[in-house]
């Protein structure tokens, strides 16, 4: 669907039933008028599944990688077995943008990075998790008149430093998009609180370590300058009132393997109860962060979801579009943002590989 998706769809896709590790994989493709295409994978198991998702995993988050195709064989396998059963169908009706609705043990896989042998998947379709249909509001909201509440920190106490975060507040606002920036002492919940008050944000951008950890919810966290937000904690900000269309985390890190966690990802956006959430898998680096973010709140001005907006700045990097060169970021719109002397010291550097794009992950409605 392009811009207004049907509200009907059914949620059967039980959480309840039992897994095994032989379970054989079924793929259940539900399209906008609400028909319903199942197609089971034989031979293919669930420790398969997770095995080569493990995998996958394990080669693109790898910085030391960046130089090389290692995770192309994954890559390749989980298309043969998650999209090629059904690619005829999805050609066959002009479908453009996939929701996945994964089960366990699959919510942290970085779909972007899925390859046929010629091309990711975002080079054909954008994609986007979902928690479940009936969890998540499928309404389509205009953001092009959006207002940003920017805010994030560089410097921590106990964290890495993020030297590139004062340029990614100030280069979305003001920009590329209205709106306000807070960095550092600024960037405290007291703050967020005051700021919602006083004017209706659309878009709240966080720039900050966010940790998704196994075990109970108050283990993960959204970093402020002077304490951290937990996850059990994140509900009590009323993030529905006013509404936050889009709330979008540039520097998260989740832990892979552990179902409460992948749970905790992809029920991001319910649990804040933002319409959509935006958040990496892994952490990026500093510049593929930046190169990432300027690039999709470019797109975000004209494409017509919020999910093709993800996947235009995903292609840019592809394309390697977006890329370092003597002490300044460029891309398409040839920007030529001055960098900080942290990443000066890269020298020039392109973001091609799927390491620098595949873990940013557009959550809930992705319209």
């Amino acid at each position: 669907p392009k811009t207004d998706p049907t509200p009907r769809l059914p949620d059967f896709l039980s959480p309840e039933c039992d897994r095994t590790d032989n379970d054989i994989l079924e793929l259940v493709l539900v399209t906008a008028e609400g028909e319903v295409i199942r197609h089971r994978v034989e031979g293919v198991t669930r420790s398969q599944i997770i095995a080569v998702a493990r995998k996958l995993q394990t080669e693109v988050t790898d910085p030391t990688k960046v130089y090389t195709t290692s995770y192309l064989a994954t890559a390749q396998q989980l298309y043969r077995w998650l999209i090629a059963p059904l690619e005829a169908e999805l050609q066959a009706r002009g479908i453009e943008n996939i929701v996945f609705i994964p089960d366990i043990g699959l919510r942290s896989i970085p779909i972007a990075a899925l390859h046929d042998g010629q091309k990711f998947i975002v080079e054909e379709y954008s994609v986007s998790l979902m928690p479940s249909f009936s969890l998540t509001n499928p309404s389509y909201v205009n953001l092009k008149n959006a207002f940003v509440l920017a805010m994030g920190a560089s410097q921590f106490t106990n964290l890495s430093p993020l030297p590139a975060v004062p340029v990614e507040l100030n280069t979305i606002t003001p920009q590329l998009w209205p709106g306000n920036t807070f960095l550092n002492q600024a960037f405290t919940v007291d703050n967020l609180k005051l700021q919602r008050d006083q004017k209706s944000f659309s878009i709240v951008h966080l720039a900050t370590h966010a940790e998704f950890r196994p075990g109970k919810p108050s283990n993960s966290y959204i970093q402020f300058w002077d304490t951290q937000l937990r996850l059990d904690e994140v509900k009590s900000m009323k993030w529905n009132d006013p509404p936050v269309d889009l709330l979008v985390l540039s520097a998260c890190r989740t832990a892979i393997g552990d179902e409460e966690v992948e749970l905790g990802f992809a029920g991001l956006a319910v649990q804040t109860g933002a319409q959509s959430a935006l958040a990496s898998l892994w952490y990026v680096s500093d510049e593929g962060t930046l190169g990432l973010m300027t690039e999709f709140y470019e797109q975000l001005k004209t494409a017509p979801i919020r999910a093709e907006a993800l996947r235009q700045a995903q292609l840019a990097m592809i394309r390697k579009e977006v890329y370092l060169e003597v002490g300044k970021l460029y891309g398409p719109g040839t920007w030529g943002i001055p960098l900080p002397a942290q990443l000066r010291r890269l020298g020039d550097k392109e973001l091609s590989h799927p390491y620098y794009w595949s873990a940013f992950t557009m959550i809930g409605n992705p319209w």
